[in-house]
C-alpha cells in the first residue's frame, strides 16, 4: 500500500521560511517523479513544483520560481520543498504526489498524471 506522508507545515509570518517533507512508502521511490501541489481556501488545487526520478530535473510554477526549491533524497524515500520569502498568497494545504515512470506523460502540471497523493499539510502565512 502506497503512503505519502507530508510534514513541516505551520503558521509563519510573511518573509519567513518553511521546509516541507514528504516520506513515501510502498513504492519504488527512485522510479517516481515527485510533485508538490497546493490548494488555497476556495480555490482549485494547483501545481507548485516537481522533480524527475532520474536526472533531478526540477520544475516550478511561475508564482514560486526563485523562492521555492524542490529536492529529493532517494536513500530516505523523501522529497522536500524549501519555501523562502513566504507570502500570504502561499497560504494553502500542500500536497505531495508521486507518479511512476511508466505512467509519466511529461505533463508535470497535470494532477491526473499522478498516481498517489498524501493527506496534505497546512501552511499559513500571516501578513
Amino acid at each position: 500500500q502506497v503512503q505519502l506522508v507530508e510534514s513541516g507545515g505551520g503558521l509563519v509570518q510573511a518573509g519567513s521560511s518553511l521546509r516541507l517533507s514528504c516520506v513515501a512508502s510502498g513504492l519504488t521511490f527512485s522510479d517516481c517523479a515527485m510533485g508538490w501541489f497546493r490548494q488555497a481556501p476556495g480555490k482549485e488545487r494547483e501545481f507548485v513544483a516537481a522533480i524527475s526520478w532520474n536526472d533531478g530535473h526540477t520544475y516550478y510554477a511561475d508564482s514560486v520560481k526563485g523562492r521555492f526549491s524542490i529536492s529529493r533524497d532517494n536513500a530516505k524515500n523523501a522529497v522536500y520543498l524549501q519555501m523562502n520569502s513566504l507570502k500570504s498568497s502561499d497560504t494553502a494545504v500542500y500536497y505531495c504526489a508521486a507518479v511512476l515512470r511508466e505512467h509519466y506523460t511529461g505533463r508535470i502540471y497535470d494532477q491526473e498524471m499522478y498516481d498517489s497523493w498524501g493527506q496534505g499539510t497546512q501552511v499559513t502565512v500571516s501578513s
